[in-house]
């Protein structure tokens, strides 16, 4: 009997078996590339328990029905009124393929190209932040404040005291933070108490909380970075509100310190970083604020001088259907006609990008890339790395910037007159995962910012060459190639 027993409950097994294959089959490639189903099924067929518990829980990149619908009412709010302005200037010097992308931009992300600005990179990471706290002591009416990661501690105290003298002075301040990233970052209960002590109003971005009813796929995260003030000068880059070593036992014992790039921004394209931040507080919190904090681009001063800028809000992740910064990446590379140069602390690549970039060398165009000479997370870093022999076959010139710095600046340049600056890594995670903002800009004057920026980049560091990467242990090219399936999962 006991044998009789065992054979059918082997059959049940096997039969439930064939039925988890089959499903996964049916279900896994529906709407997803092509790479990442592979990734999966590779999961739940090798790992089939795990891999049916992971896809369970971050199988589904999409936020919440609830999220997702506020978003779109907003974007559809925001092209109503931006389909009554045109704020861009003179456009009969802009090649074809902005204008292009620019009507690509506006399409994905609602928010149209506008001229008259001026953008100051600032590279120093102390620095950045004091820039920013300086200008909070100049606000009289609103700051907006919204980071991935917020910490108060001694590199942020002026920043945080800087709020608390605004909001004596009668300002209204209000703040963003990621839930997940802020909450497992070193003192973030003094944080948020301070944040409430000194009367800043404060939500997170994406809670996870389910007892709450506040829950979605948990590493669909809120990366963005960005400050409004009056809606008069506002700040986008890659910095996070926290000390340079970002607090970590880890990172202060391997001595790591973060280099960042951020940019201050002023003239009519500040309404449109404001625009995002009123976008995600309504998304959050479900208020909607008033004229007051909802400043329009008319109303905001534009520089009339020949260095004028024309920038771009593109504001991407989840809540939209399409990766809009991937978009706007891929025709920025395919368009270049002399030069590329790419900045990102994490590299990982869909298929198009690479073929984007390495198409770029075979039109003969001079390809760069900068990133970290070491990696603070071991995973993302070896996925990056199982890129390099295909880059340096290709003939693009890679950088690395020397330990222990972490080069955490994300910005792409191509020619001498377009670039973009902003949160987003060249990287899977914020193509497909990551609520992101990055800013479009048109003017030589910023490109010649940015070229200054990367020979720093440059002096500091070293060029990998072929012969060098060519020599790598075959245990790190397996590590590499590993990584690089499991970061396809999205």
């Amino acid at each position: 009997m006991s044998d009789q027993l065992t054979v059918i409950l082997g059959g049940i097994f096997l039969a439930l078996d064939l039925a988890i294959r089959i499903a996964a089959l049916i279900i896994v490639p529906r709407g997803r590339k092509p790479t990442a189903a592979m990734a999966w099924l590779l999961a739940i067929f090798l790992i089939p328990y795990v891999g049916i518990i992971l896809f369970l829980l971050i199988g589904n990149a999409r936020l919440p029905k609830k999220r997702r619908e506020r978003q779109a009412e907003l974007n559809r709010m925001i092209a109503a009124r931006a389909g009554t302005l045109d704020l861009a200037g003179d456009r009969s010097s802009w090649p074809d393929w902005f204008a292009s992308l620019t009507r690509q931009n506006q399409e994905l992300g609602a928010l149209p190209a506008v001229g008259g600005n001026t953008a100051l990179l600032i590279d120093d990471y102390r620095g950045g932040i004091d820039a920013m706290a300086a200008e909070i002591d100049a606000a009289s009416r609103f700051v907006h404040v919204e980071f991935y990661i917020v910490s108060f501690d001694n590199t942020t105290r002026g920043f945080f005291a800087a709020m608390e003298r605004a909001v004596q002075r009668g300002v209204k301040v209000r703040l963003l933070a990621d839930y997940v990233a802020s909450r497992r970052t070193a003192g973030q209960e003094e944080t948020f108490a301070e944040l409430s002590r000194i009367g800043v109003q404060w939500s997170w971005m994406l809670p996870v909380r389910p007892l709450k009813g506040e829950y979605s796929r948990p590493d669909l995260r809120n990366h963005r970075k960005l400050v409004v003030v009056d809606g008069l000068v506002a700040f986008v880059g890659s910095q996070n509100l926290i000390d340079r070593s970002y607090n970590s036992k880890k990172n202060l014992e391997r001595g790591l310190q973060w280099q960042e790039l951020m940019s201050r921004v002023t003239g009519p394209i500040v309404s449109a970083v404001n625009v995002v931040f009123l976008s995600d507080w309504y998304v959050e919190t479900g208020e909607l604020l008033g004229d007051e904090e909802l400043v329009p681009a008319t109303a905001v001063a534009a520089d009339n001088s020949p260095d004028a800028l024309v920038c771009q809000i593109v504001p991407s992740g989840p809540g939209y259907e399409d990766e809009n910064n991937l978009r706007q990446f891929l025709t920025l590379v395919t368009s270049a006609q002399r030069k590329v140069i790419i900045t990102s602390p994490y590299f990982v690549p869909d298929e198009a990008m690479m073929y984007a970039i390495t198409s770029a060398c075979a039109r003969g165009l001079d390809v760069q890339l900068f990133v970290s000479e070491i990696g603070d997370q071991g995973s993302v870093w070896h996925a990056q790395r199982s890129y390099y022999d295909s880059l340096l076959r290709a003939g693009v010139q890679i950088w690395l910037y020397p330990a222990p710095f972490i080069l955490h600046s994300k910005h792409l340049s191509i020619d001498e007159d377009v670039a973009v600056i902003g949160s987003s890594n060249m990287d899977i995670r914020s193509f497909a995962l990551n609520a992101e903002v990055t800013m479009l800009v048109r003017g030589e004057a910023f490109v010649a910012q940015m070229r200054a920026v990367e020979q720093r980049y440059r002096d500091a560091g070293r060029r990998l060459t072929r012969e060098e990467w060519q020599k790598e242990p075959a245990s790190a090219t397996f590590l590499d190639g590993v990584a690089r399936l499991t970061s396809a999962l999205q």
